[in-house]
């Protein structure tokens, strides 16, 4: 149900809009712990290295489309916000273009040149061939995967954080159900759980696809909708230069965030299997602890964005104000049940046979959480300028962070090992946080001042 964010309490809207996110994104997740579960029990730590190895890429091309998709729709958002509904339909026709074809360039480049990327990342041999498939059989069905957060990111503009989650959760149990089906019975080991990961998502696109032609009359496209003549016509290269502004500084965000877990994960890759599979496992289940701080901040993007282009700029300060607070709550919560029972939840996943595989993803574990409050002041204040249609800010901060990370990792690694590689990451957040922070308030000044001239 579309659902206007320019009035009421904020933090109500905040927090009700957050809690179907909350649950979609931990659906979300089961894509990646049925990883864990399934190739780490049934097929074993080397398999389970295989997958861990090469994921941190997956994700990096997956954070792009996900940043791209994210930053095409906070113009939409923008438009609903100001009551502008043709200018929403063309929004989200100029975006799936756009979109689309970008996905594809990507599929075909990374397609061509997986390997040698593979070799970059220090990929050892006795896992490359189950690596090898995997990653390029999810590269494969990036199309399915930007089709999917497209639509669920066009429905989320116009206030409607529920839709997706039905979705999301038919998704992951056909995920589940399907990557048993492909490695038991058909034995297509390591990349049956690719397939039906790409299968899954195809069938949360085509949900959404039919919902949103049976209930949202205002995403209703007609012929005119799709009229573009980019050569041509200055208004159209207008409008698409006004989202391609906020998408691409957005997706190159993402990717920026995502290689600096690339680059960890090939340091890593160094240290033998056992690092490998810990990190991974520890990574997986750190993600899906992260995910109220991570469902806080997308809420806070759709509502700045609305909010934005009503140019109601108290309620934003508001807003992002009382969801500072609440993260931080957030973050301290998440941090204790992780510290406490994160180990425990990485033997149950993996199999508590594994102890050394346990013990190095415990020691990540103690490590990351005592910083977790820096991460949750990223995700407020980074989305909060994505919703303002300031993109700049977020690039700089992750691309700070990035710096640091892969600095860290390199050079700690070198004396301390593993230990130094796990000391990184929490470093490159507290950097990040402190610029994006600063980036706000900036912005938030002078936005006022320009208000009151």
């Amino acid at each position: 149900m579309i659902k206007d964010l320019t009035t009421g309490e904020p933090l109500k809207i905040i927090l009700l809009f957050s809690i179907p996110l909350l649950i979609g994104n931990l659906f979300q997740q089961l894509y990646n712990l049925a990883d864990i579960v399934i190739v780490g029990r049934i097929l074993g730590v080397d398999a389970l290295a295989a997958v861990g190895a090469v994921t941190p890429l997956f994700f990096l091309i997956m954070f792009a489309i996900v940043g791209l998709n994210n930053g095409f729709t906070v113009i939409t958002g923008q438009k609903f916000g100001a009551g502008d509904f043709d200018g929403v339909r063309r929004s989200v026709a100029v975006s799936t273009i756009l979109s689309t074809a970008i996905t594809i360039a990507c599929t075909l480049i990374f397609s061509v040149f997986i390997k040698q990327i593979l070799f970059l990342m220090n990929i050892q041999q006795d896992i490359m061939h189950n690596a090898y498939w995997y990653i390029q059989i999810c590269i494969w069905g990036l199309v399915t995967v930007n089709f999917y957060n497209l639509l669920a990111s066009i429905v989320r503009a116009l206030g409607d954080s529920k839709t997706p989650l039905y979705f999301l959760i038919l998704a992951s149990i056909l995920n589940v159900f399907l990557a048993l089906v492909f490695i038991l019975k058909f034995h297509w080991n390591v990349p049956g759980s690719a397939v039906a990961v790409v299968l899954s998502q195809a069938f949360s696109a085509l949900l959404c696809i039919f919902y949103i032609n049976l209930k949202f009359p205002i995403l209703h496209l007609k012929k005119q909708d799709w009229k573009f003549d980019f050569l041509r016509n200055k208004q159209d290269r207008e409008f698409a230069k006004i989202h391609l502004d906020v998408g691409i500084p957005a997706a190159v965000q993402f990717m920026v965030l995502g290689l600096g877990i690339l680059i960890i994960q090939s340091v890593c890759n160094s240290f033998g299997t056992d690092v490998i599979a810990a990190f991974t496992a520890a990574l997986r289940i750190e993600q899906i602890a992260t995910m109220p701080l991570i469902s806080f901040g997308i809420a806070l993007a759709a509502f700045t964005a609305q909010n934005f282009g009503a140019k109601k700029l108290g309620r934003i300060k508001n807003g992002v104000l009382k969801s500072s607070v609440i993260n931080l709550i957030l973050s301290l919560c998440v941090a204790f049940v992780m510290r406490y029972w994160g180990a425990d939840i990485v033997g149950f996943f993996i199999g508590k046979q594994n102890t050394g595989v346990i013990k190095i993803a415990h020691d990540y574990i103690w490590i990351s959480t005592l910083f977790y409050f820096f991460l949750g002041q990223i995700f407020i204040y980074r989305n909060a300028l994505q919703g303002m249609g300031r993109p700049l800010i977020p690039l700089t901060s992750s691309c700070a962070e990035l710096l640091v990370r892969s600095y860290a990792a390199v050079f700690l690694a070198v004396k301390y090992g593993y230990f130094g590689v796990f000391y990184s990451g929490p470093i490159a957040w507290i950097t990040a946080s402190v610029v994006v922070a600063i980036g706000y308030f900036i912005n938030i000044f002078r936005l006022e001042r320009k208000t009151s001239a």
